[in-house]
């Protein structure tokens, strides 16, 4: 992007956020009372899955310092801190469409994959209330791709929390031709994947929130949860439980 451009949209970023705080490691949540605050409801609020003010108040919406032009369409705008905010209502379009996708294939066939310590709980409780395979820590290589390998396994579709952390699990995928959902930050390109949920794919809460949605919309699809009923489980539940001193390391 030209230096023009950039100082003009920080211009106008600044004028709708002056009483923004500044961003913490790992996109934690925004206070919701200052975000709400600087992005009043909209006529689509009602139609969203969750409401608005707990989806911006776990920061799904809040991206990186750095974007990339695949991951353009889904940024609605840069902070005066240089982070780029994701469009939440288009996050909400995509986990309904990947989850009417995902609701298509027998439930062991779904493998959901993640290598970042954050995005494990998620992912577990995630196969646990849908029936999918996880597949959480180091991806083996061969796991997807290699006949030969013992512990192989054989979706039809694979779920990625981030497609750079998960890169080996991406490669194999489209070498083997199975299709690929993946969480994506404003920083992640689409190589290798077949599908996009705009998300913050870093935070703790941003990663329970969306599987809880994901798998509790799966659920719905297939006609096993009615439209007006929860999870068992809660966002608490799929929320990653660090020990200090792992979350300091």
């Amino acid at each position: 992007m030209p230096e023009d451009e950039e100082t003009k949209q920080d211009e106008v970023a600044e004028e709708q956020e002056k009483t923004e705080q500044p961003a913490q490691d790992e996109a934690p949540a925004i206070p919701e009372a200052a975000e709400v605050a600087e992005s009043p409801p909209t006529a689509q609020e009602e139609e969203l899955l969750m409401a608005r003010d707990t989806l911006l108040s776990a920061g799904i919406h809040i991206g990186t310092r750095m974007k990339t032009v695949d991951m353009e369409p889904f940024i609605y705008r840069v902070r005066p801190d240089g982070l780029f905010v994701l469009d939440v209502k288009k996050t909400d379009d995509r986990i309904r469409v990947a989850a009417k996708f995902l609701a298509r294939f027998e439930a062991t066939k779904v493998a959901a994959a993640s290598t970042r310590l954050y995005a494990e709980e998620p992912v577990e409780k995630f196969c646990q209330v849908t029936g999918a395979t996880p597949v959480v820590g180091r991806f083996i290589p061969g796991m997807l791709s290699n006949p030969l390998y013992p512990h192989r396994i054989e979706p039809e579709v694979l779920i990625v929390s981030d497609p750079r952390a998960d890169a080996q699990a991406v490669k194999e995928a489209a070498a083997v031709g199975i299709p690929v959902v993946a969480l994506c930050s404003t920083d992640n390109e689409f190589a290798g994947v077949d599908f996009v949920i705009p998300t913050n794919n870093k935070g703790r809460r941003a990663l329970a929130v969306i599987y809880w949605l994901l798998a509790r919309q799966v659920l719905r699809e297939r006609g096993e949860l009615p439209p007006d009923k929860d999870l068992p489980l809660t966002i608490d539940d799929f929320e990653a439980k660090m020990a200090r001193e792992e979350e300091e390391i």
